[in-house]
């Protein structure tokens, strides 16, 4: 019924209780679950599990908070794009909300790497799992200067702006582009009246649910660990705010899931 579009069970606060997550997941309808990679060194174990269950499905990516770990080059994130039940590039993007007392000029080197996943992303033709705080001005412009390069392969980029929790105007901007808008146990929070109207905004065709777990678990389980079992407390709040039923959403969610990351039907 529920899909969870971004999740990252390979920590190891989730990954002690798999066994128990699956079942909670199983008990609240969650039928499956798109695990992120944040880093290379832990890409084996993302993929691990998305080859370990058949209802797991995984991308490749390095976050843009990530520091002294290994910079991906594009065809690192080509190779193991190439691999069985990786659907997507990123986590990746930019995030200019803790720059310890650097300059945004002193975050080139982010910029830089979210060029590469962009570029990553045409070449394979899987959609990039986009993160952006504080800096969604220059995600949006690198998006479009990207999309303008003419690379040999690829078509034009896709994807997901995961975790919304910018303003209407941004939003419409990651819509122009084709992009899809995630939402997760932010909009149940009592402070985001805001999100909730970009909840109620964005069109039903292009929005996804996720819990972004072991973090931001909603209401009623706000300040615990989160998991994907969590996530109909999600889908609960968008069905309210958007007047439709549980089922709508449940249904909408996971076909613009199947849609968007086209590899989990294979």
């Amino acid at each position: 019924m529920f899909t969870d579009s971004h999740c990252h069970l390979s920590y190891p606060e989730l990954k002690k209780n798999i066994s128990e997550i699956r079942q909670a997941m199983e008990e609240a309808q969650v039928n499956r679950a798109l695990c992120i990679c944040t880093q290379l060194e832990e890409f084996d174990e993302v993929h691990q599990l998305a080859t370990t269950y058949d209802n797991f499905w995984c991308t490749v990516g390095v976050h843009p908070d990530n520091e002294g770990i290994q910079e991906p080059a594009v065809d690192d994130l080509v190779m193991r794009a190439k691999l069985r039940k990786v659907v997507g590039i990123g986590e990746t993007g930019l995030d200019y909300y803790r720059l310890g007392g650097r300059s945004i000029s002193d975050m080139e080197w982010q910029r830089e790497r979210f060029r590469v996943h962009i570029r990553a992303a045409r070449l394979t033709g899987k959609p990039l799992v986009v993160h952006t705080r504080s800096a969604s001005d220059d995600t949006i412009a690198i998006l479009k200067e990207e999309n303008a390069i003419d690379f040999k392969e690829g078509g034009q980029v896709r994807g997901v702006f995961h975790c919304f929790t910018e303003t209407q105007t941004v939003a419409r901007a990651a819509l122009d582009l084709g992009f899809y808008i995630s939402f997760s146990g932010v909009i149940t929070f009592k402070n985001a009246g805001d999100i909730r109207e970009v909840a109620r905004f964005v069109p039903l065709d292009r929005l996804l649910i996720e819990t972004d777990s072991p973090y931001l678990a909603p209401m009623p389980y706000r300040g615990k660990t989160n998991n994907p079992s969590y996530l109909p407390w999600v889908a609960k709040q968008l069905a309210e705010i958007r007047q439709e039923s549980l089922e709508v959403i449940a249904s909408a969610t996971s076909r613009n899931f199947e849609q968007l990351f086209t590899g989990v039907n294979a």
